[in-house]
């Protein structure tokens, strides 16, 4: 049967299980996705259609793909707007797929933009259709670097009126997906070194959401009696209401980075960065490095141990040969627990005064306490701006569930927030979502707020308005590192709320810290009616967070 090479693709992606497409307007394919019956999702921008995709494929470890069109060809002007988002998902190793014109036979060679060469950097592959025949070929090999190896986003280019195919002689086989065990030599002198070490750590990246191992995780945790720290973008793949835990950042983090004798990192690439610890004093730690990526491997640190493979492939490998090791595991260490017990509280004393926090403007902590008693933290979903809203939210949140909290934040572009929250929606339709930002990260959603709207997703937008990007001038933290540049516009001047109220959703400012709980109730009401809502915090200034340890010992 004869089929025009984008029904091919819409057909193909249908087979492939995929449950809507993200789109700004225009691509060849989306007609063919309209006629072949497969929902899309029309965002107000390029980027934000890249974006919730992106989402979808985080919010699920890669279960479900996400999958986005924009304009490209010979006037790829969607495409260039879209690259931000795109580089956000490589260097967070998202597998998303995006899809645009491409640039037809002959047309080659009068633009100064080459679409191939430009988003190299940024993809993990890039496919161009160049014959109608070849539609299953190309989207076979798509689906095998979407779902197997290191995640990252791939970017497939179909010129317009490309032709037909024939669907009998080419047809189409949904890709599974390959994975691979690590060598079960290094297995066991992984955990030799793990028994031998006096204070060892896991440190776990999002790895572990992609294999789908975060039961496998708890279970070495438990059978090995080690404490468990998270990287950002892995947070809630640990519960941190588990005595092991020691959460993201902050001070316990930082004194288990310090004095462990042992880091045993599973599904993180142990980068340096911004947003991510470093080892202190790493030369004189025996680091195990578990990675389905071997580019990772002596990366930054020196691996004493290497477990190259599946991350639930290799934990199941750890656990059984733990259990061997050690007769069926550790016995329970008590006075471990109350360490990290005593740890932790220590910590959060610093911060639960803030959390029920009476202060006029609001203190932004008394809206992050009040939000965690407003949901049940087994059916909800959070995910905070960067700037200060990620700082605090990482500092004090406690995700309990795989999937209850996204963090992200490597290459971050503001306003992801918003399109996280809307897939996880589509993606756990039972769940309370919201999305927290600042006053920095609603100018880059704004808009977006109507698609919300449309396409009825009932998702609660907090905006923490302090009336400053997150540079701020002079406070009790300091001179501030960006006064120049920080100051916006007054709520009396522009009341984002009403903006928001204006594009449909339900929304309202709270001045009173006595009124929070009561707003956010109003807010999940509607959100039960598929109506998204907006809530304007008026808050005071208070970049006070949880830090990072950075370079060879210090922290920020």
């Amino acid at each position: 049967m004869q089929v025009a090479a984008t029904s091919g693709v819409a057909r193909i992606l249908k087979a492939e299980g995929i449950p809507w497409v993200s789109t700004f307007p225009t691509c060849c394919v989306n007609n063919a996705l309209g006629q072949e019956g497969i929902p899309m999702l029309m965002m107000r921008d390029e980027r934000y259609a890249v974006a919730v995709a992106d989402g979808m494929s985080r919010v699920t470890g890669g279960k479900k793909i996400g999958v986005c069109t924009v304009m490209g060809g010979t006037n790829p002007a969607g495409l260039q707007v879209a690259y931000g988002a795109l580089a956000q998902a490589y260097e967070d190793s998202s597998p998303l797929l995006c899809i645009t014109d491409g640039v037809p036979a002959g047309a080659g060679g009068n633009s100064r933009h080459d679409i191939a060469w430009g988003f190299e950097a940024v993809t993990k592959w890039i496919g161009q259709i160049d014959q109608p025949q070849r539609v299953p070929e190309l989207m076979r090999r798509a689906f095998t670097y979407l779902r197997t190896g290191h995640r990252g986003p791939v970017l497939l280019t179909v010129p317009r009126n490309l032709g037909e195919y024939d669907e009998d002689e080419h047809p189409y086989t949904p890709v599974k997906g390959w994975k691979w065990a690590p060598d079960p030599d290094d297995v066991t002198a992984a955990v030799k070194a793990l028994l031998a070490a006096s204070s060892p750590l896991l440190y776990v990246g999002e790895g572990v959401f992609y294999a789908d191992a975060t039961a496998e995780l708890l279970h070495l945790a438990e059978l090995a009696q080690v404490p468990v720290l998270t990287t950002l973008k892995a947070k809630s793949a640990f519960p941190e209401n588990h005595p092991l835990s020691l959460g993201v950042r902050g001070e316990l983090a930082e004194d288990w980075l310090r004095k462990c004798d042992l880091l045993f990192a599973i599904g993180t690439s142990l980068s340096r960065g911004v947003f991510r610890h470093a080892i202190p004093d790493a030369r004189h730690k025996t680091i195990v490095h578990c990675t389905v990526d071997e580019f990772d491997v002596n990366k930054t640190y020196k691996a004493d141990y290497a477990v190259v493979g599946d991350a639930k492939l290799a934990l199941q490998a750890l656990v059984n040969e733990l259990s061997s090791q050690t007769g069926g595991g550790i016995k329970r260490k008590q006075a471990l627990i109350a360490e990290i017990r005593a740890g932790r509280e220590r910590f959060m004393s610093r911060y639960r005064p803030l959390l029920e926090s009476n202060d006029k403007p609001i203190n932004p902590y008394r809206v992050y306490g009040d939000l965690m008693k407003a949901m049940d933290p087994h059916s909800s979903f959070v995910s905070p701006d960067s700037g200060n809203t990620r700082d605090q939210t990482t500092t004090v949140y406690q995700a309990v569930i795989p999937h209850g909290f996204l963090g992200w934040g490597n290459v971050s572009t503001l306003g992801f927030s918003l399109a996280a929250a809307m897939a996880a929606k589509l993606a756990y339709p039972e769940r309370q979502c919201v999305n927290i930002t600042g006053d920095a990260g609603v100018g880059y959603m704004l808009g977006n707020l109507e698609a919300l709207v449309r396409h009825n997703i009932g998702v609660t937008t907090i905006h923490i308005n302090n009336g400053g990007f997150s540079g701020y001038g002079p406070g009790f933290w300091g001179n501030g590192h960006d006064p120049y540049t920080c100051v916006v516009s007054d709520h009396s001047i522009s009341d984002m709320s009403e903006a928001a109220k204006a594009l449909g959703c339900y929304a309202e400012h709270v001045t009173e810290p006595s009124e929070i709980l009561a707003a956010l109730k109003r807010a999940f009401d509607e959100n039960a009616h598929n109506r998204p809502a907006y809530l304007e915090f008026i808050c005071c200034q208070y970049p006070v967070f949880g830090q990072w340890v950075t370079g060879e010992g210090t922290a920020h």
